[in-house]
């Protein structure tokens, strides 16, 4: 699939979704009150280093209250400027298929039945939080309505992976692509580039290894350092080196040059709440981090995939 144009020289989510559905699609990213197994205890405890209390759903709904009352506090400030729009409901904060069966399916088809305009549903979780009940269930669900699954890896490397204590294997992240694909699920992957002790080759060596898998989509992060997480505390007691902004681009462009032209780019950059973050500052100005990129892109002449090799 090539949705490139001139000025944006990769498939963008927006138009994608232009593309399937034939409008323009928003995700509202919905509190289902989950938790995760690497803070439990299930697979470790504690969370990842960067994650905040909300489990990356700093922007989602409150988890006090009901999934109607969420969905419709963001369809009411989107309905006034995109009156026409339509809605996938998102879960986003924390691990989104750890519990029981029979909660997530009331909770899943909730979601996709709270209001007409809804055309899917994206739920965001973690291999070791997937099994053969779940993946029927996704299954079931794949097959009423459009299903993404937002899987994180962050990076392929087993450093980083220890130091952020993501406490899964990387076969078991191939594994989960491989069975969610097996049941035509789509998969969008999440990365985080700027871990300190990845070179750029490292983080195009995660892009590499996921045109290898069978995977719809991909979300490249940039790392936020953020207050009230472990890692803006070791940041704040030892600073290391954060990515300047033509750092990342540069790393950003390179990964797109690499990866599939098949693949949806579903971002990149990520959000932080600017009383929580504590660096890079620069990241606060997305729209410039985005410009920056597609200036960088136009600059070489190049496109998503320049460079892909299967």
């Amino acid at each position: 699939m090539n949705l490139m144009t001139k000025e944006k020289r990769y498939n963008t989510l927006n138009a994608f979704y232009r593309y399937k559905f034939g409008k323009k699609v928003f995700k509202v990213s919905l509190n289902g009150n989950f938790t995760c197994p690497n803070k439990d205890g299930k697979s470790a405890y504690g969370g990842c280093v960067y994650c905040t209390e909300s489990g990356s759903g700093d922007f989602a709904g409150n988890k006090d209250d009901s999934l109607q009352s969420q969905f419709k506090i963001v369809k009411d400030m989107m309905h006034e400027k995109w009156s026409d729009g339509l809605y996938i409901s998102y879960f986003q904060a924390n691990t989104n298929t750890y519990d029981t069966v029979d909660r997530l399916r009331s909770l899943y088809y909730e979601a996709i039945s709270l209001d007409k305009d809804i055309v899917g549903l994206s739920i965001a979780t973690r291999c070791d939080a997937l099994d053969n009940d779940i993946y029927d269930l996704l299954e079931e669900l794949n097959n009423k309505t459009y299903l993404q699954i937002e899987l994180g890896l962050q990076s392929i490397h087993d450093e980083t992976s220890k130091f952020i204590n993501r406490a899964h294997s990387l076969k078991c992240f191939d594994d989960a692509v491989k069975e969610l694909r097996k049941r035509n699920i789509d998969v969008v992957v999440h990365i985080i580039n700027g871990f300190h002790m990845e070179t750029k080759e490292d983080m195009l060596e995660t892009v590499r290894h996921l045109n290898k898998l069978d995977i719809q989509g991909i979300k490249i992060h940039l790392l936020h350092i953020m207050k009230k997480t472990k890692l803006g505390k070791m940041f704040l007691e030892n600073p290391f080196k954060m990515l300047t902004l033509d750092e990342y681009k540069d790393i950003v462009c390179d990964q797109l040059e690499i990866l599939d032209p098949n693949i949806i780019v579903h971002r990149l950059t990520g959000d932080s709440p600017r009383e929580l973050l504590i660096a890079p500052l620069w990241s606060l100005k997305k729209l410039v981090v985005m410009n920056e990129i597609d200036k960088e892109l136009r600059k070489r002449d190049v496109y998503q995939g320049n460079k892909f090799k299967k």
